[in-house]
């Protein structure tokens, strides 16, 4: 009799170790940090992802009917610049030169709203993952799964310590961002939802090359004809 019981005990255990090992196979992990671990990984791991102390990526779309570009410029730790290029000419800019937002109206330097830039000046990065792995500056929290294009996604909520919301659905099978939610009113379950597709290298560095946000008439979709890493930008960029 005792020894029936030890076999069944063997069995129980045996049959708890292929389902751990199951589980294991499916890779689905539970722990957001690591999963963002991933993603950073995904995008090329985090130190060549430091040595990237600028980003200047050229957008391609459409506006009213027109081709225009849409041009970034990134420095580390928090510098950006943001440009709408038609016919080779700058028809709006703005940057953010680290402490405070500027843009260009009717021709002269303004010193823009300092809520339009707010979130920058908590951004110790260029890649947004490095900084969601920052516990100082980012909360997350794995709310289960979700298909993003019939693909099976982590949704991750990450909450920046000035209160910004946003949900990540990161693949399981990749690691890549496919959407993102910036939540701009957390009563009323608003937010503002964008895309990412088309990963490619772009050398030691894996990128999406497709980009949209809004929705029905109000669709944008950009798409990247230039990145570079370390070139075409200097501190004048944001002056």
């Amino acid at each position: 009799m005792k020894f029936s019981k030890i076999v069944i005990i063997i069995l129980i255990f045996q049959v708890f170790l292929l389902l751990v090992s199951f589980g294991q196979q499916k890779g689905d992990l539970t722990n957001p940090t690591e999963i963002i671990n991933n993603a950073i990984k995904a995008l090329g791991g985090k130190d060549y992802l430091l040595t990237i102390k600028t980003l200047y990526t050229d957008m391609s779309t459409e506006m009213e009917g027109r081709q225009v570009d849409w041009i970034t410029k990134e420095m580390l730790p928090n510098k950006g610049a943001f440009q709408i290029v038609y016919n080779n000419r700058i028809v709006y800019q703005d940057w953010f030169d680290g402490e405070n937002g500027f843009e260009v109206v009717n021709g002269k330097k303004t010193k823009a709203d300092d809520n339009e830039f707010k979130d920058k000046k908590f951004k110790r990065n260029i890649f947004d993952e490095l900084d969601y792995v920052d516990t100082t500056l980012w909360k997350l929290e794995l709310l289960g799964d979700q298909k993003i294009n019939n693909e099976d996604c982590y949704k991750i909520k990450a909450t920046l310590i000035n209160g910004l919301v946003k949900i990540l659905y990161i693949s399981k099978a990749t690691f890549y961002t496919l959407r993102e939610d910036e939540v701009s009113n957390p009563e009323k379950d608003s937010f503002t939802t964008t895309t990412f597709s088309d990963y490619k290298k772009f050398g030691q560095l894996t990128f999406y090359t497709v980009m949209k946000f809004g929705e029905g008439d109000s669709l944008q979709t950009g798409k990247i004809v230039s990145l570079l890493m370390n070139e075409k930008i200097t501190d004048n960029d944001f002056k």
